[in-house]
């Protein structure tokens, strides 16, 4: 089953379903997500995703 997070200053999914991401598992952050208090929980669990094999996306200038 493939999983879409993303990640921004309004809206993120459970911290544990980002850490648990994997293979076909895509999780999308954008720059306005560094603004949120608990980011650097979120930046940790998105390794551990992409060290699990999940495609992790740090936008840049994309449109939302």
């Amino acid at each position: 089953m493939t999983a879409l997070h993303v990640i921004d200053d309004a809206n993120a999914p459970a911290l544990g379903d980002v850490r648990d991401a994997g293979p076909r598992d895509l999780i999308y952050i954008r720059p306005v997500a560094t603004s949120r208090r608990d980011f650097p929980k979120y930046w940790e669990a998105a390794g551990v995703a992409l060290s699990r094999g999940a495609q992790v996306v740090v936008m840049n200038r994309e449109e939302s």
